[in-house]
């Protein structure tokens, strides 16, 4: 009888140091992929918030102006901006342009730290790859640093 104790007492402490073992390996896993899916629903969700619309744009004389309005629910901050890819030039013979030699922006409307929803922002360019001639048509492409990208085709006026 004692025998059968002994055994029982050996599989039970047994069966609980499995048991620790066990959660001590998953849980450490089961943190990592909750945090990996945290961390990627947050980027998928600031993404469906961030949205712009270019409702103006202008090009004479090898400079461009660019109007583009906030129409998402999220702000864009400064360094959003400045840290975006900017297109610029004929079709087909068009080339990113560097931030701050090649373009600047103004966030009208506010300071300037964040671009607010509904606000508009302009985009000053002045780039050799402009076209000059009256009629040509200019391509302009923006892509913030989040995926959101906006282009254009516009002429270039008087």
């Amino acid at each position: 009888m004692s025998s059968e104790t002994i055994t029982t007492a050996i599989f039970l402490i047994a069966a609980v140091i499995a048991a620790a073992v066990l959660a001590n390996a998953i849980f450490p896993l089961i943190y990592t992929v909750s945090d990996t899916a945290g961390s990627t629903a947050h980027a998928a969700d600031q993404r469906i918030r961030t949205d712009i619309k270019i409702i103006n744009t202008f090009a004479s004389g090898g400079s461009a102006d660019i109007w583009i309005k906030n129409i998402g629910s999220t702000r864009i901050s400064a360094n959003e901006i400045a840290g975006s890819d900017i297109f610029i030039g004929a079709p087909g013979n068009f080339d990113r342009i560097s931030y701050p030699a090649d373009w600047s922006y103004t966030i009208l409307d506010d300071g300037p730290d964040y671009w607010l929803t509904g606000n508009t922002v302009h985009i000053k360019i002045t780039s050799d790859l402009i076209p000059t001639t009256r009629g040509d048509l200019v391509y302009f492409k923006i892509v913030l640093p989040g995926g959101t990208v906006r282009s254009t085709e516009f002429t270039v006026g008087g």
